[in-house]
């Protein structure tokens, strides 16, 4: 295991129990926790991407503001949903929240999750092409992006311009130099992996995916990660890949950890989700001996090179914290990190 950083989701209720009771509390709160977490020594500070929902939306000022805040952790996504966004505006909004942060952006897409409303993408003024569906329509948006990340130019300039232009075709500006070799494919088959591999990506495997073989969900991860490695090369990328998965992980500290996590084994679940019978991964909570045992059995954990934690970003910066450092400190140098 390389790098461990968080996944937050970003919810916020008005409910006395949540420390994050609005938009402004989960925006200032996850720069917080994204800073917390450079200082505990995590690598990296994830935030999910949800519409019509009370949770983490538009991320790019979000990652500006962290890349602002911080000087090391990798600041990412997972996943941006392509079907809601526009690859012109979103390559020029990336290209500014990279340069904020030096170079530390790590964008995980996809052609996205069900959302809260139907055909969401609609009225943000997308419908996929004829003869096409959302997910088609995803990554064309996705490969469009991909294709203006490279920073070659495409535009015909104006002949008489407000002000002087480079010779030859513009590109979108601002430019970041690397960017495209920073850009994750959130995957749920081993189908959609293996074209992230063809497309030059890295790969994001979560906490679910398509039930396709009955096995446990770490076991069909792992084949997925190997069949998405396995494309890699045949592609003849020039670069090695890297693979993130995600996990619920609570190390069983105190008293709290207990009330909040310490009712014993979970274990996987399966079900339908967008018409797709999908498997879920188990979360994982215990004391930190019997932790490193539980998760050197994940096979998934071992193939992937970054380990991504989900929080309960409701439960407040502190807590939180606190959460990170016990797996940090007291779980992680178990699984090989550092």
């Amino acid at each position: 295991m390389k790098k461990i950083g968080f996944l937050s989701f970003g919810h916020w209720s008005a409910s006395p129990q949540s420390a994050a009771r609005s938009a402004s509390d989960v925006l200032l709160q996850s720069i917080e926790l994204a800073v917390a977490a450079e200082q505990l020594g995590a690598d990296g500070a994830y935030f999910r991407v949800h519409h019509f929902a009370q949770q983490l939306a538009s991320p790019f000022p979000l990652l500006a503001a962290i890349g602002a805040r911080t000087k090391r952790i990798e600041i990412g996504t997972g996943v941006i949903d392509m079907r809601y966004e526009n690859p012109f505006y979103m390559v020029e909004d990336a290209g500014s929240a990279d340069l904020i942060s030096g170079g530390r952006l790590q964008l995980g897409i996809s052609r996205g999750s069900p959302e809260q409303v139907i055909e969401g993408w609609r009225y943000f003024g997308y419908a996929p092409a004829e003869g096409q569906d959302d997910a088609d329509m995803g990554r064309r948006h996705a490969e469009v992006f991909l294709d203006l990340l490279k920073g070659e130019g495409f535009a015909r300039p104006n002949p008489q311009p407000m002000f002087p232009n480079p010779p030859g075709l513009l590109r979108l500006e601002p430019h970041a130099a690397g960017l495209r070799e920073r850009i994750w494919w959130g995957s749920a088959s081993n189908a959609t992996a293996v074209w992230a591999a063809q497309m030059g990506m890295n790969l994001q495997s979560s906490t679910l995916k398509a039930d396709e073989s009955g096995e446990p969900f770490h076991v069909q991860q792992t084949r997925q990660i190997r069949a998405y490695r396995e494309a890699w090369k045949q592609a003849g990328h020039a670069r090695e890949p890297r693979v993130s998965v995600s996990r619920s992980i609570f190390a069983l500290m105190n008293d709290r950890d207990r009330a909040y996590f310490g009712r014993g084994d979970s274990s996987d679940q399966v079900g339908i989700i967008d018409n797709m019978r999908a498997v879920f991964g188990r979360s994982y909570a215990a004391e930190p001996d019997r932790l490193i045992e539980l998760l050197r059995a994940d096979e998934a954990i071992a193939e992937a090179d970054t380990l991504l934690l989900t929080v309960p970003n409701q439960l407040g910066v502190a807590y939180n914290a606190h959460v990170l450092e016990a797996i940090l400190t007291h779980v992680a140098p178990g699984l090989g990190w550092r």
